[in-house]
């Protein structure tokens, strides 16, 4: 299996449709505005990376690793994030410009999403949207979300 690394580079826009690929490392990479459509990505990892406007659909990344990355405006749907970590990640909040043209503010989503054991550490998660989504097992800075939910003070 060999390791592709994208190092230092500028790749917004970019198309990955049908791309299985294993040992895939993104570093210090712009991925603004990038389409990931049907590919299987297993265990890949993000490191110092902007994805804001990235789109992923119907994809695996199971086992990804996000670290120090911006994902203000990323949409998720039908992905299979099992076994994913984030970790340091910027996730868009009021006030920080991720709206979209008619002013309406944007949070990260997932929707219809395989999210079970997935790792969040140190994250703004500030109006994130998550619908028909597994959640079973995520950790949000070490507390499990179900603990986290029955400790919540209405």
């Amino acid at each position: 299996m060999t390791k592709v690394t994208y190092q230092n580079d500028d790749i917004s826009g970019s198309q990955f449709v049908e791309v299985k690929a294993e040992a895939l490392h993104f570093d210090n990479v712009s991925l603004a505005g990038t389409q990931i459509k049907n590919a299987n990505l297993s265990g890949v990892v993000f490191h110092d990376v902007n994805m804001s406007g990235t789109s992923i659909s119907d994809a695996n990344l199971t086992e990804t690793k996000i670290k120090d990355a911006n994902l203000s405006h990323l949409k998720i749907d039908h992905v299979h994030l099992f076994g994913a970590e984030f970790q340091n990640v910027v996730l868009p909040k009021p006030g920080d410009g991720n709206y979209d043209a008619e002013e309406k503010y944007k949070p990260i989503s997932f929707q219809n999403s395989d999210l079970r054991n997935i790792r969040l550490q140190n994250c703004n998660l500030t109006n994130m949207e998550i619908s028909d989504c597994d959640i079973t097992g995520v950790t949000i800075n070490g507390y499990s979300l179900e603990e986290l939910i029955k400790n919540i003070k209405i």
